[in-house]
């Protein structure tokens, strides 16, 4: 029970019969609130607009920053739209509009901003923040992980039947974010049972085109919502996960993560945040590549003839900053090129400063990159070398796990880069590294030296940015120390020791370093 947010509860003004009819929050609807994602300190106020007879939503991130809505009943299929802003070198938080349209194996449909609540069961009357509520439960398991939703909702005088939300809190497994035992809060307000027309409409002479970015899936980012709230009786995680098992032959039966960690493999495997997501929702999250050359500087020759020491940690050196989580934002670029930068900067100065991805998430659009919907690390370091350099989170301002509004101030730059190069295959002096990181057995990491004979290691096949923070041995098999950015639940506290066998995954194939002023 969900009890640490709820004051005492008067016994005189505590009904002691509760209602057994589920709540009903209607068809149509429109509600305000604030998602809270706490282990990704992420705050996102958001405001929704439902029509369920109607087959279209809209909902708002950020007081309207961002902008997402399904039309179900637009022909053949439906489309999705997202309008967000763009900073390009000629235009300033323009707001543009792309879309996506359905198809008729994967249709667009209208999605709730409430709880699809027909499995929750009463469990009790209380006050919640002085507010007389009755709670109700969901409780499911899945590979023996207790997943728990608990809603707060009021009556309207005379117990019709529709309800208004107060609060809602998910703590457990195969969510948004969370492999680990993770924790939602929606808190909601100004709800109603109608909306209008106009609340469907897109602002007046924007034109929608398609997105721009790598990949083909940009509607798993148009509505985090979904995923937050996903409750069916038959957990959509949980049937992701045995389609996958399935899919992909891992078996695995009652106490077992899964039938592969008994293959005698140098890595095991884990259920994590990340088993209720198909290979192109991974794919979007890893912010696909484009492999398009880029201009850095050749490694230097004189480089090639330096003895490297056995192993390397830069973490015992104070050089990485914590492992952060990107949230449902295919920003997985951005937290590459500030681990680089942050370990250039540390080097330099002998001071480890938190850099921002959300400068560059928002700022970087003039040299290729897009946003929550991909990029790419050298672009960010041109556009770095143009603008004078990258602010701090704390100048800039938090992460959001959305696309914003650019607002950098060439006089706040801390890092300012000169130039970028290039790493050559086998040098193990990369700071920065992409990889390929489509396998599912990546995707479940949990420890170990990471080999994958599948993985592949041309330019073309890479579509994850990660961080190279170190190097070493385990049991006689060499590895990379790889800082990833799905947050420190991921893997081993959000690191994986990446097998340096035949170039495994592409690590020292498009590698970069970052020059700095």
């Amino acid at each position: 029970c969900i009890t640490t947010c709820c004051g005492p509860r008067p016994p005189s003004a505590v009904s002691e019969t509760p209602r057994m009819l589920a709540p009903d929050f209607g068809q149509t609807y429109h509600v305000r609130g604030v998602i809270s994602l706490p282990y990704a300190e992420i705050k996102e106020p958001f405001e929704a607009w439902v029509d369920m007879k109607r087959g279209r939503s809209r909902i708002d991130y950020y007081y309207g920053q961002v902008s997402t809505f399904q039309l179900a009943l637009e022909k053949p299929s439906g489309i999705s739209y997202k309008i967000t802003p763009v900073t390009t070198e000629t235009e300033l938080n323009v707001m543009k509009c792309f879309q996506v349209n359905g198809t008729q194996e994967d249709p667009i449909l209208p999605q709730g901003a409430l709880p699809l609540t027909a499995a929750f069961q009463y469990v009790r009357t209380e006050y919640f923040e002085g507010v007389l509520c009755e709670v109700w439960q969901n409780v499911s398991e899945a590979e023996f992980k207790r997943n728990t939703y608990t809603l707060w909702v009021t009556r309207p005088e005379g117990g019709a039947s529709v309800a208004a939300p107060v609060h809602y809190e998910m703590i457990g497994y195969n969510t948004l974010l969370g492999s680990h035992y993770d924790k939602y809060l929606l808190d909601y307000s100004d709800f109603r049972t109608s909306v209008q027309d106009k609340d469907f409409n897109r602002p007046d002479g924007l034109s929608c085109g398609p997105f721009p970015g790598p990949g083909v899936e940009h509607r798993l980012l148009a509505n985090p919502m979904q995923d937050l709230l996903h409750t069916a009786p038959v957990g959509h995680a949980h049937r992701l996960f045995g389609h996958f098992k399935q899919q992909f032959g891992l078996g695995g039966g009652p106490g077992q993560d899964c039938e592969k960690n008994r293959a005698g493999l140098s890595y095991s495997l884990s259920l994590n945040h990340l088993a209720d997501r198909s290979a192109a929702e991974v794919a979007v999250l890893r912010g696909s590549r484009t492999g398009t050359p880029n201009r850095g500087r050749p490694f230097p020759a004189e480089l090639r003839s330096v003895s490297p020491p056995d192993s390397l940690d830069w973490r015992l050196y104070g050089a990485v900053t914590p492992v952060k989580d990107q949230a449902v934002c295919g920003s997985c670029w951005s937290f590459a090129t500030t681990g680089a930068l942050e370990g250039a900067l540390f080097l330099k100065t002998g001071m480890l400063q938190v850099l921002s991805e959300q400068m560059l998430v928002d700022c970087t659009w003039g040299f290729g990159n897009n946003g929550c919907d991909g990029g790419e690390e050298w672009r960010a370091y041109e556009w770095l070398i143009k603008h004078g350099g990258i602010a701090t989170t704390d100048q800039y301002g938090d992460y959001r796990g959305m696309n914003g509004f650019c607002h950098n101030n060439d006089s706040t730059a801390t890092a300012r880069v000169t130039s970028y190069t290039n790493v050559t295959s086998g040098d193990t002096e990369a700071l920065k590294v992409a990889i390929d990181a489509a396998h599912r057995s990546f995707t479940f990491y949990s420890h170990g030296v990471y080999y994958e004979p599948a993985c592949k290691n041309t330019p073309d096949d890479l579509d994850h940015a990660v961080l190279a923070v170190g190097y070493g041995v385990l049991d006689g098999q060499s590895y990379w120390l790889i800082k990833n950015s799905w947050s420190s639940y991921w893997g081993n506290a959000g690191f994986v020791l990446m097998s340096m066998k035949d170039n495994n995954c592409g690590v020292t194939t498009d590698a970069t370093y970052v020059t700095l002023a």
